[in-house]
């Protein structure tokens, strides 16, 4: 009779669109349920439930029927699970047909095991234990499809977000099994509604920890404690579509003198400014939609902050509100995961644990930002990486980043990647729905920042009228970092009196910013007002040997190591808070930087005309640092370092080379007086090194102008 009963409920479930938990095409695979209800016979259960797709033991009704989360630390399970199953632990208990005789000796020497069970002992413990956790099983499941169809019910969603005793790596799992059962039922609608549900819970949480990490910007660095609200100070930048995303072998300065002489001769001929609002807006004559845009521009231009804006704008409900989720993913911090194996959902996770519980599917609109693809260090590869199309697939990163930026990943993400000139071909042109660049401030928006910055209008007038006298300082404040730098040195010179030389060339403004920082930094750590420049002749001298050899290895970020081989205790780095910048990231402790490239470029010269000038050491030949003997004359030093400017390919080396001859002028050699050992008088060289300079451009046909010579 018993067999009859277990056939007919079989015969009777096959209507069900859910066959079987265990296969989807054969009921003969699905164990036997226990029994958790009572004495009554599982198969008659299962034959009532036939005619519902949808298990009775979680009820739509009533928020009271959903039981608590069990404790999966312990052996207790929710009071209700315990009254429901108290008729099933007793009948549990009672003899059943063996099914598994594992030797006694099996158990010998495993914890909490007697050598002297006996077989029957050893299957009830086993049997027990598999009962109370398949228990544990059925609540999470029950209690997670609870909190499903309260969500697509739209009734406290905040309890998905607050259980703290279940681990997400578990309800993650019970979410894909949901949408993978559900579309097997062919409920595709259902899978799209709670996908979409679920984003709108994660979406509070994501904004708000976006809004509070991009609300404020630091200049530089600034004091301690103070910070600038972005909204209050943000210039728009001066953007242009275009370009062909060629590796650029000028340099970044010479690039934006190049830019701001079109911008002034043939502006509305070959640029077509454009807008962060319409970044991914298709021109009229464009018929493909925009996915993937890269952005390039030189170091300090703005691109970074530009994307820090985007994000604020979108994270406080002003702008871009067609995109569901947006994930910054800086190419500094993927690179400390580079030798890992992760699925992009992995990534997502571990950049955003908010978003645990998430799984984006195409039909979500999202967008990627892969900021500062210069400092990749990934192998990109892009014709050589496997093929990925599943979210859940874990494979290399620089596999998963390349599927993504293809489209082979989510082929309906926008992808937003900023870089450098120089590292503009490492993304494939094909890959690539539209090239822009950032071309800093124009005139106006120069203008616009200083009147922002400078709460006193008169003084700002007076700075907008003393760069605009100078065209090398002029050019360079298309950047807003060295407007920064501009701002932070005039405003301190021509407050406190207009007797004082302001500085007119780049050598001067970033010799002049170097003494304004050592001055702030005495004040600050000894409270003190110096009558002389107080410099650090030690900690200047490890300074700039760190600029220097990274600059040379074209680096900019260093670690405590790199630190630590320069002298340099990284414990003490705020020392030197208006050069340097230590910033915290995900899965590694502190990263450095200078807080511009330029920075970088001025105090490597510094380090290396010091070196000359005070021990006749040449940094820059690398054969004589055996020779510890060996000198050389100022006027032998600068023609190398000519020489090995004028061989770079990328142009790398001109900044560098720029502040070397400046600082070689007696003019400008009197402001780092302090730092210098040898006093003696000294022949001024700057004649045979033009001539030297001149001779050596004729000499390779190259037509470079003359930025060099003009702005030491």
């Amino acid at each position: 009779m018993l067999r009859q009963k277990k056939k007919s409920g079989s015969e009777e479930r096959s209507g069900s669109p859910v066959s079987s938990c265990v296969s989807l095409k054969s009921d003969q695979s699905m164990m036997e349920p226990s029994n958790f209800q009572g004495g009554s016979d599982p198969q008659e259960r299962a034959t009532e439930r036939s005619g519902s797709p949808v298990s009775s033991c979680v009820s739509l009704k009533s928020d009271q029927s959903m039981m608590e989360p069990s404790s999966f630390q312990g052996g207790s399970v929710p009071q209700e699970s315990k009254g429901k199953t108290s008729a099933s632990s007793e009948s549990s208990h009672q003899p059943q047909k063996k099914r598994y005789s594992p030797p006694d000796q099996s158990c010998r020497g495993q914890p909490g095991s007697d050598s002297t069970v006996t077989g029957d002992k050893l299957q009830k413990k086993i049997k027990d234990v598999f009962d109370d956790l398949k228990k544990k099983i059925i609540v999470l499941v029950e209690h997670e499809l609870e909190s499903y169809m309260r969500i697509l019910r739209k009734e406290n969603t905040k309890y998905y977000r607050n259980t703290k005793n279940i681990r997400w790596e578990l309800r993650h799992e019970v979410l894909n099994m949901t949408l993978y059962y559900l579309e097997e039922m062919q409920h595709k609608d259902l899978v799209e509604a709670l996908q979409n549900a679920l984003i709108g819970i994660i979406w509070h949480p994501l904004r708000k920890g976006m809004r509070e990490k991009c609300l404020h910007v630091y200049e530089g660095i600034a004091k301690q404690g103070e910070s600038t609200s972005l909204n209050n100070i943000y210039t728009e930048l001066y953007i242009t579509e275009g370009g062909a995303g060629q590796v650029n072998k000028e340099h970044e300065v010479r690039l934006i003198e190049k830019n701001n002489v079109t911008r002034h001769t043939n502006q509305m001929e070959q640029e077509v400014q454009i807008t962060c609002m319409d970044m991914f807006k298709p021109l009229p004559e464009e018929d493909k939609p925009i996915r993937t845009v890269l952005t390039q521009g030189v170091a300090g231009i703005g691109k970074s902050i530009c994307v820090q804006k985007f994000i604020l704008d979108w994270a406080e409900g002003i702008k871009y509100q067609d995109i569901q989720l947006i994930f910054p993913l800086p190419f500094r911090e993927l690179n400390l995961k580079k030798k890992e194996r992760h699925s992009l959902m992995d990534i997502i996770y571990l950049f955003f644990p908010e978003t645990k519980g998430l799984r984006l599917s195409d039909q979500n609109n999202v967008l990627f930002i892969f900021d500062g693809l210069d400092e990749c260090q990934l192998p990109l590869a892009f014709q050589k990486n496997e093929f990925l199309n599943n979210v859940s697939t874990s494979a290399p990163l620089d596999a998963v980043l390349m599927n993504l930026i293809k489209g082979n990943l989510l082929p309906s993400a926008l992808i937003w990647i900023t870089t450098r000139p120089a590292a503009t071909s490492m993304i494939p042109a094909e890959c690539i729905d539209r090239v822009t660049e950032v071309r800093g401030f124009n005139d106006e928006q120069k203008e616009e920042y200083f009147r922002k910055r400078i709460s006193d209008q008169h003084l700002a007038s007076k700075i907008i009228d003393h760069i605009k006298e100078s065209r090398c300082l002029h050019i360079m404040c298309h950047i807003p970092v060295f407007c920064w730098i501009s701002a932070t040195v005039l405003q301190r010179i021509l407050e406190e009196t207009d007797s004082e030389e302001t500085p007119k060339t780049l050598t001067q403004m970033y010799t002049c910013f170097l003494i304004y920082q050592t001055i702030q930094g005495n004040v600050k750590y000894t409270g003190k007002n110096a009558l002389d420049i107080p410099w650090d002749k030690e900690g200047m001298h490890s300074l700039g040997k760190l600029a220097f050899q990274h600059l040379e290895e074209s680096n900019l970020i260093f670690y405590r190591e790199d630190l630590d081989a320069c002298g340099i205790d990284p414990s003490k780095i705020s020392v030197y808070s208006g050069l340097c910048t230590q910033e915290t990231v995900r899965f590694q402790d502190t990263i450095f930087s200078f807080v511009h490239l330029s920075i970088q470029e001025f105090l490597a010269a510094l380090f290396a005309y010091i070196s000359i000038r005070n021990n006749q050491k040449n940094v820059l030949d690398h054969q004589s640092e055996s020779q510890e003997s060996k000198k050389t004359e100022v006027i032998d030093f600068l023609k190398t370092a000519v020489d090995k400017a004028l061989k770079s390919d990328h142009g790398h080396l001109d900044l560098f080379l720029c502040f070397l001859l400046g600082l070689s002028l007696e003019s400008n050699e009197k402001l780092i007086r302090g730092l210098l050992t040898q006093k003696g008088s000294r022949s001024d060289c700057q004649k045979d090194i033009v001539e030297y300079i001149n001779q050596s451009l004729r000499k390779i046909h190259l037509q470079r102008d003359q930025s060099i010579s003009s702005t030491v």
